[in-house]
């Protein structure tokens, strides 16, 4: 199976399945986004099953580690680079976020972050996408043909004066930036309704802030946390730094992991949590079945974001292994919906594939890799992967480290 993310751009907008490209720079790809298997027979799914563990501390780090926000803010100061304009600002939402979030004031997650804003955005608190109005009007034109609509019909309604004055054409033509889209999307659901029921829109923008975050993740973020800043419009609060970078470094480090290298966390970050321990998982199972299988990171098939009832190939490879793993299919099922969890190195499905796959290796197989995921975007005209992704922000962070370091001296 070849499996490739699509970073699509959605009726008159940019749908960035997460990440956008870095604005002034190398396009990057995208941390939260929808991943589809290929679909096979169906089967049946049982409720997801979770097991109470206790995550394992954070490694002990070699890096400084502030003891108090005021410090936070000192060490920031030599994480962010000196051409960072209003780096005090930067600095001040960045310790705020990892006080509200509960996370340790280390040198190494204070790099991790930057190294990761800095891609993605460049340090742009509401980054330009270059070329995002030709974008939009050449998704206008091919959403139209799919529909019947005239494209003249199309053009016509958009010339009407919108709520600034503008036309909604001259706004389309003037595009800057995602927040920008956002607005002129809702206003024109709102009032232009060959747009909203003629072709049948979806809102188009899904990442939003310096880091490129989903909204989807802020929604539900804030379901099972309270926003440290008020009650607010999610959706908007995203657009700027200082929502941009709560959530943000919420979905980089906020969830435990078993990795030996933040490498690991910066993959996850474009392909979603835990894709390097998936990955690592796929390819055990691939010896123990001596068939190929794409170390993705999702071991089951994934459709809008959501699992669906047809089995993946991870599934159809770890069936025939029932036996050997002491395990029933359905055994097999219920474990893996425990996938997108740190609980899911505690199942029995996965200590008992990698005592096998070692056996079988003889020698310990790796519990984490970069998984292999083309990425695709009408920004992105090179062949990407989150290999490079993750490579890109790795040599960021190095550098990163490398400052404070020098700092220490």
């Amino acid at each position: 199976m070849s499996k490739q993310i699509v970073i699509s751009i959605s009726t008159i907008g940019l749908l960035a399945g997460c990440a956008t490209q870095p604005f002034t720079g190398d396009p990057s790809p995208a941390p939260i986004i929808s991943k589809t298997n290929e679909p096979t027979a169906p089967t049946s799914k049982p409720a997801p099953v979770a097991i109470p563990i206790t995550p394992p501390p954070p490694p002990r780090s070699p890096y400084p580690t502030a003891a108090s926000e005021a410090e936070a803010r000192q060490l920031l100061d030599k994480v962010i680079p000196q051409s960072v304009s209003q780096r005090s600002a930067w600095a001040q939402d960045m310790a705020q976020a990892f006080t509200a979030l509960k996370l340790p004031y280390r040198a190494d997650y204070f790099c991790a972050t930057a190294a990761v804003i800095e891609q993605v955005s460049n340090w742009q608190a509401e980054p330009v996408v270059t070329g995002i109005s030709q974008i939009v009007w050449r998704e206008i034109e091919q959403r139209a043909g799919r529909y019947g609509v005239p494209l003249l019909a199309v053009q016509t309604a958009l010339l009407i004066p919108s709520r600034d004055g503008r036309s909604y054409k001259a706004r389309i033509d003037n595009l800057r930036t995602e927040r920008e889209l956002n607005a002129l999307y809702e206003e024109m659901m709102e009032r232009i309704p060959l747009v909203r029921d003629k072709l049948s829109m979806n809102n188009p923008i899904r990442t939003a802030g310096p880091m490129q975050v989903s909204i989807a993740f802020a929604q539900e973020h804030v379901r099972q946390k309270p926003y440290p800043y008020g009650r607010v419009d999610i959706r908007q609060e995203t657009f700027t730094r200082r929502g941009g970078l709560y959530f943000g470094i919420a979905h980089l480090l906020e969830h435990p992991v078993s990795y030996s290298h933040m490498r690991y966390r910066f993959a996850d970050f474009n392909a979603g949590h835990y894709s390097s321990r998936n990955a690592a998982f796929q390819l055990a199972v691939a010896r123990l079945s001596g068939q190929p299988l794409q170390a993705d990171g999702d071991l089951l098939r994934y459709q809008d974001g959501k699992p669906t009832a047809q089995a993946s190939q991870t599934q159809q490879r770890l069936y025939p292994l029932a036996n050997r793993l002491g395990l029933s299919r359905q055994d097999i099922d219920q474990d893996l919906t425990q996938e997108k969890r740190h609980s899911f190195e505690q199942t029995r499905l996965y200590q008992r594939v990698f005592s096998l796959a070692d056996q079988s290796s003889q020698g310990k197989m790796a519990r984490e890799v970069v998984p292999y995921i083309r990425l695709n975007s009408p920004k992105i005209s090179r062949r990407l992967t989150t290999e490079w992704f993750t490579e890109r922000v790795e040599g960021r962070y190095q550098r990163c480290l490398q400052r404070v370091n020098s700092y220490r001296q």
